[in-house]
């Protein structure tokens, strides 16, 4: 997700957030506990507004492409295999090792 979408999503859930903390404000009553998480959802509401000023602020980066790696259509070295099994198919010394013969 780019940093819009992921700004965008957290905005409708702390707006939904909100939504069901008054829901549950009106069927609980205004206590202590109902306003202090009223309080904190409306903190959340302004944290986000701040980080996504923030974000509005910088700069766009361009995404950095990755590197490419050139590989050459000519045969590899043998030297480069001189110890090297192929897996599953045995060595070319014979089966594997604790493998029966075929």
């Amino acid at each position: 997700m780019s940093l819009h979408e992921e700004l965008s999503a957290a905005h409708r859930c702390v707006e939904d957030l909100t939504q069901r903390v008054l829901r549950l404000e009106r069927a609980l009553g205004p206590g202590i506990e109902t306003r202090r998480l009223r309080g904190d959802a409306d903190r959340l509401r302004e944290s986000l507004a701040l980080l996504a000023a923030a974000a509005a602020a910088r700069p766009a980066e361009a995404p950095v492409p990755p590197d490419l790696v050139q590989v050459p259509d000519t045969p590899y070295d043998d030297r480069l295999w001189v110890d090297a099994d192929d897996e599953g198919l045995g060595t070319r010394r014979g089966p594997a090792p604790g493998t029966p013969a075929t």
